[in-house]
């Protein structure tokens, strides 16, 4: 690639967040023969927001992008991971810090503290204009436009469905246990569930039955309001399955579900022309 040398990234961090350490013996690392990866910084609202980038090292032609979306937990390892497993496949897969404006969440060490005080401050505008950002960015180093997916995993997963509303260049969206309704505020004013009839690209939602946060009657109002849109949405619920059951770090992991669900997202990205 004649770009390349347009495209410097360096060493970025590879601890897991606070708030979920220590971590399982299930972890799972993909390592990076063969791939360009790294952190490296993205023109946004002007400010440089952080990211994490992974692709194949040496490609002809362009590559299909897909926007990594993180966890509550921030860029952490496990989300650089996914990074670096999607450009095993042939994507280019970034991961922007969407929190960076409001703070670190390597600086909490409970998960409440880290929704209270971070997380919950973040405004999904704030994060939907990022994305875009990411995406264009993207396009200019090596990234074909015209093949954009996303994926997101829990407070990733619902900002995925949001973005398949928001994005008309979305070729294609992978929720993965993402929060389907609930109550409207100030930086979070509507909910996948409210946004159902706006859905401009197809997605596939991957829940879990045994999911405390997200109850299965919530999901059946989601897939009613899909129905009722008439839009290109599936979502698939595991039976065994609870939340962040393909964070292989946690005890929450549920490695045939996992696997299964990672499948169906490839199988997806390509059925809808992401790849």
């Amino acid at each position: 690639m004649k770009k390349e040398e347009l495209l410097t990234l360096k060493q970025a961090p590879t601890s897991f967040a606070p708030a979920v350490t220590p971590v399982a013996s299930t972890t799972i690392h993909t390592d990076t023969d063969g791939l360009h990866a790294g952190q490296t910084t993205i023109p946004s609202q002007g400010e440089d927001m952080p990211a994490y980038l992974a692709r194949p090292e040496q490609f002809t032609g362009k590559l299909p992008i897909i926007l990594v979306v993180q966890e509550i937990f921030g860029v952490h390892e496990h989300i650089q991971d996914v990074c670096r497993r999607l450009a095993k496949q042939g994507y280019m897969a970034i991961a922007p810090e969407l929190y960076f404006r409001q703070g670190d969440p390597r600086d909490y060490t409970e998960i409440s503290e880290l929704f209270a005080k971070l997380v919950s401050k973040v405004p999904d505008q704030q994060v939907l204009s990022d994305l875009d950002h990411t995406a264009h960015w993207a396009a200019q180093h090596g990234g074909d436009i015209s093949k954009l997916g996303i994926t997101g995993f829990c407070w990733g997963g619902r900002i995925t469905w949001l973005y398949a509303a928001h994005n008309p260049q979305l070729k294609a969206g992978v929720a993965w246990y993402g929060k389907l309704v609930g109550d409207k505020t100030l930086t979070s004013p509507s909910q996948p569930v409210d946004r159902a009839a706006a859905l401009d690209a197809p997605v596939l939602g991957l829940y879990g039955a045994e999911d405390s946060s997200i109850p299965l009657d919530t999901i059946e109002t989601m897939r009613q309001a899909i129905r009722a849109a008439n839009a290109t949405a599936e979502i698939v619920v595991y039976p065994e399955a609870g939340h962040a059951f393909n964070a292989d770090y946690r005890p929450s992991y549920h490695a045939e579900a996992a696997a299964d669900g990672w499948q169906r997202m490839l199988d997806f990205f390509v059925q809808y022309g992401v790849k």
